[in-house]
C-alpha cells in the first residue's frame, strides 16, 4: 500500500478527539473548503506545501527522528528506529514515544496496520541523503553494465558469476559485510583511505535541511579511481556530480557503535532565581519606556512624514532625524516603525510614509492599549526589525518591503517557547544563554548574522518587556498563547495611565513623569521643544517655540489658558513674560502673497480697478493709494484689464517696460533621409530601403540552443487537480519562489538539476536589485546556495527574492 492509502486508513481508525487534534495541528489542510472524506484529507496532508508549513514549527528531536526514519527508508519498525537512534534506557524510550506521538499529531509519521512506521512522501524528500547516507548499492548500480560489474568483482578478488543480476547480487553481498569492507579499505592507498573515511564521517551535524543535488563536480578526487573500481564509490554514468558512496559502505566505515543523533532533552542554561515582583518591575519599566518612545516616534512621523528612498524604505538619514526628534535610539525607531506599519498605523503615501487614519484613533488611546497594539504586531513580523545591516554589511533601510522571512517569525516564537519552559521562579543568568534553547525549539529559525545566536531578537524582547530578568514576563506569557484579552489586562496592570499634568518650572521647562497623554504631548509639542523622553519627558519653552504656536493661529491668551489647565501649579512669571513679549513683536511685519503688482500715478484709477466687479476674479487688493497686488499671473491680469478697455503695460523685473513682439510661426525642418535610402529611377522615386535583414541564423546553432533549453509547457494549475510539475525540483522552487513565472521556475529548476550556471535578478535585503550569475547551485529551501560571480564567493540566496531568471552568458 502507498503512503496515501495507509494514511487514510490510519486517519479513519482514529477516535474523534485524536482526529480533531490532527486537524488542529494541520489547520491549513482542513481549511475551507472542508475535506469531504478521510481520503481527501489524506491527499491534502501530503501536499508538499502543507508539509513545508509544518516543518519550521517542529523542535530538533522531531526532525532528528524524522531524518532517521527517512534513512531507514520507511516503512520501518520501532525497534529498528530505536536501535539507529541509540535508545537504550526507558527514559529515552519514553522520549522517543512522545516524539513519535507529536509527529503523528501532525500526520507526518504514523503506524500502518502491521505496526510499521510510515512517513509522508514530501517529508522523506526533505533530505537528499538523510544522516549522510546515500542510496543502497543495488540502487546506485542499477544502470551499470554487466561488464562493469564483472570488473568490480575481479578487482575485489571475487569470482564473477554469469549474468548481471547474479553479479549485482554478489557485489551487494560483499559490501553488506562490514568486516569485508573494513578489510578492503585497510588495503587501499593512503589517499583513497583518507577520501573514504572523510566521506563516511560527513554525517549530519545539525537540524534537517532541504537539499537537492546541485552542480557537477570539478572531476575525480584524489584516490577516487581505486574506490570506483571496487564499487566503494559509484560515479554517475554521465559523470554528473561527485562520486557517491553506497549506504552499506558508509555504515561499515562508521563502525558498529555509530548511532544517529537524538537530543530529546533541550540544552541546559545557567539560571538564577527571580521573583515575579522583580520580573514585573523590570518588564514594567521597559514597556513604559518603549511605549513613550514609540508615541514620540510616531508623533514625529505625523509632524513630518519621512521620505522614502528611490530604492524603497526609510534611509539612515531619516531614521536619524526621527530618532533625534523623539530622543530614541536607532533600534527603538526601527522597531516602532516596522510594528506600526504592520499594525496599519503607517502606510506608503507616494514618496513618503505617513500615518493613517488608524493612527489618529491609536494616538487617543491610553499607553497600555497603544503598547498592546504594537506588541501583537511585533509577534508576527515577517522580518527582524532591528537588524540594521545585511549579509554584505550594508546599511538596511526600514520599511523596505523585503520578502517575508518565515525564519524570523520562528526565531521569535522559539524565544517565547524557550523562555516559557524555564523552571518556575528562574531566569537565565545571561540572556544570550537562550540562543541554544531557541535553536533546539525552532531549528529552522534565522539566527543573528553576527554576534551570539539570536542576540537581535532577544534584545527586541527585552526592549518590549517581553523578557525581563532572563524570564518570560506576564506580557510575554499572554503574547505567546495569543490571548489578546489577557495581554490587554497585563498591559494595563504593568503600564501606568497617561499623565495629564506637567510641572512647569521657572527655568522655562515642563516635566512630565511617565507617558504623557496625547492631548498633553500635542500641546507641549506645539509651544515647546522636547529635550528628553523616557520615564520622564522634558520640554523647554523659548521665543522660537512660542512663535511657532502663534504662527499656527494660537493667540497668547489661548496659549496661557491651555498651559494653565495642564500645569500642576500656577504658571511661572518668566513663562508669562516670554509669551507676552513674543506676542508683542509677532506680526509687526507682514508678508502677502502676490502673483504680480499693479501701480500707477492716479489713485482714482487704481481705486476704480480694485472696485471693478468684472475684475474680482483677479483677486486685486489695494496696499497703498497707488499700489495694487493681484493673485493672478501677469499675463492673465493684462488680458483681463485689456478686455475691460484699459491699456496697461507690463514691466520687466528691472522696472522697464516690456516690449511685446510676436514672432511668426515656423515649422521645424524635415530630417533628411539617410544617404542611399532612396534614388531616382526611371522618373520614379525608389522606395526607401527597410532595415536590412539580419544575417540568417545557422540552423545547426539554433537546434543546439533549442535542445539545451528546458522544454516549454503550460503552467500547471493549482494543486487542486492541476497538471503536475515535471520534477520535484520544479515543485519545490515553485512553492518558495512564488513571484517567478512558470517558465523561469522551469529554467531555474533545470539549472539546479543539470548543474548549469544561471543568471538571476535578485532583490537583496536592503531592497537593491542586482543581476548575478550563479554556478555550483545547491537547493536548500527556502534558500539557494551558489557561487556568486559578482561577489566571487559562496553566497546564500533567498528563493522568494529572485525576481527573474535568464540563461548565463558564456564566459
Amino acid at each position: 500500500m502507498n503512503s496515501r492509502s495507509t494514511l487514510a486508513t490510519w486517519l479513519g481508525s482514529l477516535d474523534g478527539c485524536r482526529l480533531a487534534r490532527v486537524l488542529t495541528m494541520r489547520a491549513d489542510a482542513a481549511a475551507s473548503p472542508e475535506p469531504r472524506s478521510v481520503g481527501e484529507l489524506a491527499d491534502r496532508l501530503q501536499r508538499p506545501g502543507s508539509v513545508a508549513l509544518v516543518l519550521p514549527r517542529l523542535a530538533l528531536p522531531h526532525l532528528q527522528v524524522a531524518e532517521a526514519l527517512a534513512a531507514l527508508r520507511a516503512p520501518a519498525s520501532r525497534d529498528a528506529l530505536a536501535k539507529l537512534l541509540g535508545v537504550a534506557d526507558d527514559a529515552t524510550a519514553r522520549e522517543l514515544a512522545a516524539v513519535l506521538e507529536t509527529l503523528a499529531d501532525h500526520a507526518l509519521v504514523w503506524p500502518d496496520s502491521a505496526g510499521e512506521l510510515r512517513m509522508t512522501g514530501p517529508l522523506r524528500q526533505a533530505w537528499d541523503a538523510p544522516l549522510g547516507l546515500d542510496a543502497p548499492l543495488e540502487e546506485l548500480l542499477a544502470a551499470t553494465t554487466s561488464d562493469e560489474l564483472r570488473g568490480m568483482l575481479v578487482a575485489l578478488g571475487v569470482k564473477p558469476p554469469s549474468g548481471k543480476p547474479h553479479r549485482l547480487a554478489a557485489l551487494v553481498e560483499h559490501h553488506s559485510d562490514p568486516e569485508r569492507v573494513l578489510s578492503l579499505v585497510a588495503k587501499a592507498p593512503a589517499a583513497t583511505r583518507k577520501l573514504l573515511e572523510g566521506r563516511a564521517g560527513a554525517g549530519p551535524t545539525g537540524p534537517a535541511r532541504f537539499i537537492v543535488s546541485g552542480s557537477p563536480g570539478p572531476g575525480l578526487e584524489a584516490g577516487a579511481r581505486w574506490a570506483l573500481d571496487r564499487g566503494l564509490l559509484v560515479q554517475d554514468r554521465h559523470h554528473y556530480g561527485p562520486a557517491r558512496m553506497p549506504a552499506e559502505v558508509t555504515l561499515a566505515l562508521r563502525g558498529p557503535s555509530w548511532r544517529a543523533p537524538f537530543q530529546p532533552v533541550p540544552p541546559s542554561a545557567r539560571s538564577v532565581s527571580v521573583t515575579p515582583a522583580e520580573v514585573d518591575r523590570e518588564a514594567s519599566a521597559a514597556a513604559a519606556a518603549f511605549a513613550t518612545h514609540a508615541a514620540s516616534v510616531l508623533s514625529a512621523c505625523s509632524a513630518a512624514a519621512p521620505a522614502r528612498l528611490k530604492s524603497g524604505g526609510i534611509g539612515a538619514r531619516e531614521l536619524a532625524r526621527i530618532g533625534k526628534v523623539a530622543q530614541a535610539d536607532d533600534a527603538v525607531v526601527r522597531l516602532t516603525l516596522e510594528s506600526a506599519y504592520a499594525a496599519g498605523l503607517l502606510a506608503r503615501d507616494g514618496d513618503r510614509v505617513a500615518p493613517t487614519d488608524s493612527y489618529d484613533a491609536w494616538a487617543e488611546q491610553e499607553p497600555p492599549e497603544q503598547f498592546a497594539v504594537l506588541l501583537q504586531a511585533w509577534r508576527n513580523l515577517p522580518l527582524t526589525p532591528t537588524q540594521a545591516r545585511d549579509e554584505d554589511n550594508k546599511a538596511l533601510p526600514a520599511l523596505v518591503g523585503a520578502p517575508p522571512c518565515n525564519g524570523c517569525v520562528q526565531a521569535r516564537h522559539g524565544l517565547l517557547a524557550a523562555a516559557a519552559r524555564l523552571p518556575a521562579g528562574h531566569g537565565v543568568r545571561v540572556a544570550s544563554d537562550l540562543g541554544p534553547l531557541i535553536a533546539w525549539y525552532r531549528p529552522f529559525a534565522d539566527s543573528s548574522p553576527d554576534g551570539p545566536p539570536f542576540a537581535t531578537v532577544i534584545r527586541e524582547a527585552e526592549l518590549l518587556g517581553v523578557l525581563a530578568r532572563g524570564a518570560l514576563s506576564a506580557i510575554g506569557i499572554h503574547l505567546r498563547t495569543g490571548d489578546v484579552e489577557g495581554l490587554g489586562l497585563e498591559c494595563r496592570r504593568l503600564l501606568p495611565s497617561a499623565a495629564v499634568t506637567a510641572r512647569i518650572g521657572a527655568d522655562l521647562t515642563a516635566v512630565v513623569t511617565g507617558t504623557p497623554s496625547a492631548r498633553l504631548a500635542s500641546l507641549l509639542d506645539s509651544v515647546a521643544d522636547r529635550e528628553t523622553s523616557g520615564r520622564a519627558s522634558v520640554w523647554r519653552f523659548s521665543a522660537v517655540s512660542v512663535r511657532r504656536a502663534l504662527d499656527a493661529g494660537r493667540t497668547p491668551e489661548a496659549i496661557t489658558a491651555d498651559l494653565a489647565a495642564v500645569a500642576a501649579g500656577p504658571l511661572p512669571q518668566p513663562l508669562s513674560y516670554l509669551i507676552a513679549d513674543t506676542a508683542r513683536s509677532h506680526g509687526r511685519v507682514r508678508i502677502a502673497p502676490a502673483a504680480c503688482v499693479l501701480h500707477g500715478d492716479e489713485p482714482a484709477l487704481l481705486a476704480e480697478l480694485a472696485a471693478h466687479r468684472r475684475l474680482a476674479k483677479l483677486g486685486l487688493r489695494q496696499l497703498a493709494p497707488t499700489v495694487l497686488i493681484s493673485r493672478s499671473p501677469i499675463d492673465t491680469t493684462l488680458a483681463a484689464l485689456r478686455a475691460e478697455g484699459y491699456a496697461p503695460v507690463a514691466e520687466t523685473a528691472g522696472g522697464t517696460v516690456r516690449v511685446e513682439k510676436s514672432l511668426p510661426r515656423r515649422a521645424a525642418a524635415a530630417v533628411p533621409a539617410p544617404r542611399g535610402s532612396g534614388a531616382m529611377s526611371g522618373g520614379r522615386v525608389a522606395a526607401p530601403s527597410a532595415a536590412r535583414p539580419s544575417a540568417p541564423l545557422d540552423p545547426n546553432t539554433l537546434a543546439v540552443r533549442l535542445l539545451a533549453a528546458p522544454g516549454t509547457t503550460t503552467e500547471p494549475a493549482s494543486s487542486d487537480g492541476g497538471s503536475p510539475f515535471a520534477t520535484d525540483t520544479e515543485e519545490i522552487v515553485a512553492w518558495w519562489a512564488k513571484r517567478l513565472p512558470y517558465s523561469d521556475i522551469r529554467q531555474l529548476a533545470h539549472a539546479i538539476d543539470a548543474g548549469q550556471a544561471i543568471t538571476v535578478e535578485y532583490v537583496a535585503t536592503s531592497g537593491d536589485r542586482t543581476v548575478r550569475t550563479l554556478s555550483r547551485l545547491g537547493l536548500d529551501p527556502p534558500y539557494l546556495e551558489a557561487w556568486c560571480h559578482l561577489r566571487d564567493a559562496e553566497r546564500v540566496f533567498t528563493l522568494s527574492r529572485i525576481q527573474g531568471v535568464m540563461s548565463a552568458a558564456p564566459e
